[in-house]
């Protein structure tokens, strides 16, 4: 499952949302870029990477592959669907069993004939402040494959909100919310709101680290800080879903490392200890696949 070092939980290799976003920067294929970043974040300590990349978001687990073998990097890969408008046609003739019986294969069988197994049901997202009707087909269908086989799950929040409604959806289902980590949550800017989310037993993901124009890393810090007064990184992640070419190196973006050259620094600076950073990285990914 996850070898010793630390983990980024949700990260993306491969990634096509170019369709429907009608932009090509939202394309990421470009694998030789993207092993040359993964070879610097190993010899950062890096040994983990989460792939969220799941099922019409433009997956391809054999390019994975590839990358985990030239960087010595260890891959978790995903399966699920994201959100809407970003669903495949096929998913609105289906019904939430049907679904279901997909990703379970996925896990149980393999990835697209790679014998590669889903080890999360991740990213699922929502839409802004609410679900819509093909969205909670998608979670239930999630839940269904969760409980089948045990895999824990991951989610998308858009812009940080509907957090407490994921949850919600989750407990009506129960769901053990330890296997559950709700994403983008940083986002929201409002630390009130997380340790509201965090209370409910959920993990929690800071995983948009370095996108300064959504929210500054000056503000993730400051709420990582709190958190960690009040002693409740206990069930946070960090990583920061590349999920553009402009975001990598070679086109001049922060790149894949930017967390440990960047941003970790910012954080020491700031009070936030070693020990905090090796729960973040380490241990909390190890309980969240483990338990």
């Amino acid at each position: 499952m996850l070898q010793n070092g630390y983990t980024l939980m949700h990260e993306h290799m491969t990634i096509d949302l170019s369709g429907q976003k009608h932009n090509l920067d939202c394309k990421v294929d470009c694998i030789d870029e993207i092993t040359k970043e993964m070879k610097k974040l190993y010899s950062k300590g890096v040994r983990n990477i989460v792939e969220v990349t799941n099922r019409g978001m433009g997956r391809n687990v054999k390019n994975i592959v590839k990358i985990s073998k030239e960087s010595g990097i260890n891959f978790i890969c995903s399966t699920g669907f994201y959100k809407e408008p970003f669903l495949p046609d096929y998913v609105y003739e289906m019904d939430k069993e049907e679904i279901a019986e997909l990703l379970i294969n996925d896990i149980e069988i393999g990835i697209d004939g790679t014998g590669i197994k889903a080890q999360l049901l991740g990213e699922i997202g929502t839409s802004k402040d609410h679900m819509t009707k093909e969205e909670e087909k998608i979670f239930e269908s999630i839940v269904i494959a969760h409980k089948k086989t045990g895999v824990p799950i991951s989610t998308h929040t858009t812009l940080g909100t509907n957090a407490l409604g994921q949850i919600e959806f989750f407990e009506k289902n129960n769901v053990d919310l330890s296997k559950v980590n709700i994403g983008h949550v940083d986002l929201s800017g409002d630390v009130q709101y997380i340790i509201e989310i965090l209370s409910k037993g959920v993990y929690i993901s800071f995983d948009t680290i370095g996108k300064n124009n959504y929210l500054l890393d000056s503000k993730r810090v400051e709420m990582l800080k709190i958190l960690q007064d009040m002693n409740l990184l206990n069930k946070v992640f960090l990583s920061q879903d590349i999920s553009r070419k402009s975001n990598m190196e070679f086109m001049g973006g922060i790149g894949y490392s930017y967390i440990f050259d960047s941003f970790i620094p910012m954080l020491k600076e700031k009070g936030i200890t070693d020990e905090s950073l090796d729960l973040m990285l380490c241990k909390n990914p190890m309980n969240f696949f483990n338990k």
